[in-house]
């Protein structure tokens, strides 16, 4: 039986005290990893770091620290480093400001590509030589399924996260040869806090119960349900491991079928 042992590796996942970045950390330390989280809130990260001792006989290390303020990127790099030089980059962050393009300012597309661009780089750079020794690393950068099919509403989201596609593709080529692979993932509508916050929103606006409001959201995907955070995790677990190391250069949408191109 096949399964995926991820022993002795150390995983550093960002945005992940809550949601996505919470749900994968947890099912890495599942797997055997050691893990770092970081959030800008350390009672989260507290709260976080205890539910996954709780389940797994791991390492788990916790940064404080907000991935806009490029002083807080320097310290990151540095406490991580004190920490071991990770086999596993896992890069998510919460989405920027919501609007039609002709809303959003020049201030909000540059605030836009410090939340969602400019980290990724900076850790990457920052990461990728301890990987590069080791002959062996794996990167995974969450996006979204609005940069293959653009939702209504989220101009900066639609049009700053596509960058990462692009730099999914770059180091996929330059860094498969040292061992490193390099992927994406494309949530869809993943069962997070702020998923639920929307719904809760809609309900009060439409008059209807929390439940049908998810349902709303859940009627447009084939399988009928939201996506759970775990699930993303899975995913990033297979592609961490021996199992995943011929997947390169991918951009894997995780939605429950929801996407409508075919490409």
């Amino acid at each position: 039986m096949l399964k995926i042992d991820l022993s002795g590796k150390l995983a550093f996942t960002t945005a992940s005290s809550k949601g996505i970045g919470f749900g994968v950390a947890k099912v890495l330390a599942m797997a055997g990893a050691d893990v770092i989280i970081l959030s800008r809130n350390e009672e989260n990260l507290k709260k976080a770091k205890e539910k996954i001792k709780e389940i797994a006989d791991v390492n788990v290390e916790y940064i404080v620290a907000d991935l806009t303020k490029k002083e807080d990127l320097e310290r990151i790099v540095g406490e991580v480093k004190n920490i071991g030089d990770p086999d596993i980059f896992f890069y998510s962050t919460g989405g920027p400001k919501p609007g039609y393009f002709m809303e959003m300012t020049m201030e909000d597309w540059e605030e836009a590509v410090k939340l969602l661009l400019y980290p990724a780089v900076y850790l990457t750079r920052a990461l990728v030589p301890g990987m590069e020794k080791k002959g062996f690393g794996r990167i995974i950068y969450s996006t979204s399924v609005a940069i293959k099919e653009p939702i209504p509403n989220i101009a900066l989201s639609n049009v700053v996260r596509i960058s990462l596609a692009g730099l999914v593709r770059t180091l996929a080529k330059e860094l498969g040869p040292k061992g490193i692979t390099v992927n994406g993932i494309m949530p869809g509508i993943i069962r997070t806090d702020r998923v639920i916050q929307l719904a809760q929103d809609k309900a009060r606006r439409e008059g209807k119960s929390l439940e049908e409001a998810l349902q709303d959201y859940a009627k447009p995907i084939p399988l009928g349900r939201l996506g759970e955070p775990e699930e993303i995790g899975y995913l990033v677990a297979f592609l961490s491991s021996e199992l995943g190391s011929y997947i390169n250069g991918a951009m894997i949408p995780v939605d429950g079928g929801r996407l409508n191109s075919v490409f």
